[in-house]
């Protein structure tokens, strides 16, 4: 039974949070994004006016994860040759980064959560991929943001999540279970609540939300396949567990999603990993101490 006061209703514990305004910059591309006619020159000037904003970008778009024959000397060319909503993203993704909190809060640590949050954005968006789904960048950016409500909300109740994490087991339970068990609600709504009063798309808020939906994702018809990605993206192992107890949920949930004759999980996760070296410098992200390879190995051997 969850707990129902002040201190742990969510909309009452959010508005009480004094959550971080995202920077102008920000801000200004999401009204953008709202133009489907707007040009890359216009979502070059919200970019060019935050210089800290401009080096990421700058970063991003010259780094090994592209492979540009010669170096990209500017924010329009950029957008030009990677594409609006990827770097649109990539500049909310620094923004929120930025933004987030590292409290001290049992084992809780925000470097882990922003290493495990690449690889289920770019696990995510490859089943998109699989998906047939055209471009897979929102997918990504849903699934890299997905956990962004837990450091606040460990800041924010730190006595409360020192007890769930360490409720965890070290993988052996699923956060959002001991939420609504302790609250009646869990990190994912939180997050969605969080997206939609930063006026984010709707889409997007509704991809973080639902992300620890997969049954009732599955059981749909037709199926949504942004959210089911994002939802399988969730099961994949935390560096920091002993035990990686999703991994039979995860294998059934590909199963029912992957054409017949397709990519074998096991390929899928090696090719991640690969993505994850190739990505993770862009973010300042150290590569996790086990592969999703040796995690997937380590499970298939208990079975």
């Amino acid at each position: 039974m969850g707990i129902s006061n002040d201190r742990t209703n969510l909309k009452t514990l959010l508005q009480g949070a004094q959550l971080p305004a995202l920077p102008q910059s920000a801000i200004r591309l999401l009204e953008i994004s709202q133009n489907p006619d707007a040009t890359a020159t216009q979502f070059a000037a919200p970019i060019e006016s935050d210089p800290g904003l401009t080096g990421q970008v700058m970063k991003f778009v010259n780094s090994s994860y592209f492979g540009f024959a010669r170096e990209i000397s500017s924010v329009k060319l950029a957008i030009t040759l990677v594409g609006i909503r990827t770097v649109k993203n990539f500049a909310l993704w620094s923004a929120v980064f930025s933004l987030m909190p590292n409290p001290k809060c049992g084992p809780f640590d925000l470097k882990k959560l922003w290493q495990d949050s690449l690889r289920r954005a770019l696990f995510a968006r490859a089943i998109a991929k699989l998906l047939g789904m055209k471009d897979g960048e929102e997918v990504f950016a849903a699934a890299l943001l997905q956990d962004m409500a837990v450091p606040l909300l460990a800041k924010a109740l730190p006595e409360d999540y020192a007890s769930l994490l360490d409720g965890r087991k070290n993988g052996k339970s699923r956060l959002s279970q001991l939420e609504m068990e302790r609250f009646g609600w869990t990190h994912a709504q939180a997050a969605g609540q969080i997206a939609r009063s930063w006026n984010m798309p709707e889409v997007f808020a509704s991809l973080v939300e639902r992300h620890t939906e997969l049954d009732a994702l599955l059981a749909q018809s037709p199926r949504d396949p942004a959210a089911i990605a994002v939802c399988l993206s969730s099961l994949l192992p935390t560096d920091s567990d002993e035990t990686w107890t999703e991994c039979s949920q995860l294998e059934d949930g590909y199963g029912r999603i992957c054409p017949v004759g397709g990519v074998p999980l096991s390929q899928l996760l090696a090719e991640i990993d690969q993505e994850f070296v190739q990505f993770a410098p862009v973010l300042k992200l150290p590569t996790p101490a086990k592969s999703l390879v040796a995690w997937h190995d380590a499970a298939l051997s208990t079975v």
